[in-house]
This record gives C-alpha cells, structure tokens and sequence, in this order.
C-alpha cells in the first residue's frame, strides 16, 4: 500500500470551507491508482480564519481522508524539524510538498530557503531511507507581481530548488521536481492573488498527479472531472 502525505502551507492546509488540492488529489487517485493507498499525516484540520487557528472541521466535503502535514503560515523553516517524525509514526512512502512562499515572504532568502528544503530532504531519508517526494516549486502569487525584489528571490529560488532535486536525486529514493500548474493565473486560480480556489485546487492537483504519471508511471493523467 502506498501512503501518500501532503507536505505544505496555508495553500496545502487550507481554510474553512475548502476543499482544498488535497481532496482533488484524493479524488484522482481513487480514479486512476489500480493499487492501494491511503493519504497520511499527523494534522487533520483546516485554518479556521475567524479564530486564527488550525482547528476547523469545516471541509465543504469531509468525507475523504483529510491527514496532511501543512500548516497556515509554516515553511519548510518549520516542517524541516517536524518531517523525520511524520514520516517514521506515517509511514509515508511519498510526500507531495509544496513550500516557500511563506519563507520568503517572511523567514528566509532564497539560498537560505533551498538550504532549508536540503536540510528537509534529509531528515525524510533519514526517517525512510527509500521515500518518494515530489516537489512543486513557488507558484506565481500576487505579491511577486507587486514587489519586484520579492520576485526575484522566487525566481532565484525555485532555479536552486529545480538544482536541488537534481543533485540528491538517487534511485533508492527519487526525488522529482514537479512542473508548475500550466497557465496558473494568480486572477482567476486565487481567491486572494495567494490562496487556491477550486480551479487552482484542480491545478495543484494535476501538477503533482502528472509529475508522479509522466516520471514513474503512477496514475493516469489528471482530469478536473474526477
């Protein structure tokens, strides 16, 4: 059985309300995956926005399995020291990790932030020394299409993360960088010029679901209706 879990920040946690790209990833498995798996995570919970808290139930579908690892406001600054354990207790095989725009906005430049995404890779491997992760890089959002020095450490810093992959990829346990959502418009995928809405959702999802079907074969391609 594969045990999938969803690495990220508030675009992976999401807010109350959503769906979130989580569930349309689970929708497309269920589709398209012959084998069985199951999505694992020691979270559960959306970003509840009136309490400024990680602590609502409030999916606009709660029926599917809601485990994540993501966090409103955390980067891969924060998941860095949490992710041995959630991989070792999860048992997780692969991780679909999409993080830092929070640590550029906030915490860390970019060299800085591929530093941490290394340092990441690491502690997985140390906790599973044969799991998968894709990764998506930053993702256009409306602040780098204000704030020129902002985008620029996006640019810089998905180039070393795309270096990254590239370098500590190893058979034993492949590491694939996943495409950007084709034509994501920050306008029309956002609801905020930041945060998905179900387009964009649908976009994530695909983004990982070809990655993992074009590389290695798992899956089918992704179709918004599944």
């Amino acid at each position: 059985m594969l045990r999938f879990m969803p690495v990220g920040d508030s675009q992976t946690i999401g807010s109350a309300g959503e769906h979130t790209w989580r569930y349309r990833m689970w929708q497309h498995l269920r589709e398209t995956y012959a084998g069985p798996f199951r999505i694992v995570g020691p979270r559960e919970t959306l970003y509840d926005k009136a309490t400024e808290s990680p602590d609502s139930y409030e999916y606009a579908d709660p029926d599917f399995p809601r485990a994540h690892l993501a966090g409103w406001g955390e980067g891969w600054l924060h998941m860095t020291p949490l992710i041995g354990e959630a991989v070792r207790t999860q048992r997780a095989d692969i991780l679909l990790v999409t993080l830092g725009l929070i640590d550029l906005g906030f915490y860390t430049n970019a060299v800085q932030t591929a530093d941490n995404a290394r340092a990441f890779i690491a502690e997985a491997r140390a906790a599973n020394p044969r799991v998968r992760m894709v990764v998506l890089p930053v993702i256009p959002n409306v602040r780098a299409e204000s704030d020129a020095p902002f985008a620029t450490e996006v640019t810089a810093f998905n180039e070393l993360l795309a270096k990254t992959v590239a370098d500590l990829d190893e058979p034993r346990s492949p590491l694939l960088l996943a495409s950007p959502p084709a034509s994501y418009d920050v306008h029309l995928d956002t609801y905020d010029g930041t945060h998905p809405n179900e387009s964009g959702e649908h976009r994530i999802a695909e983004a990982f679901a070809e990655a993992m079907y074009q590389a290695w074969d798992l899956g089918e391609p992704y179709s918004a209706s599944a």
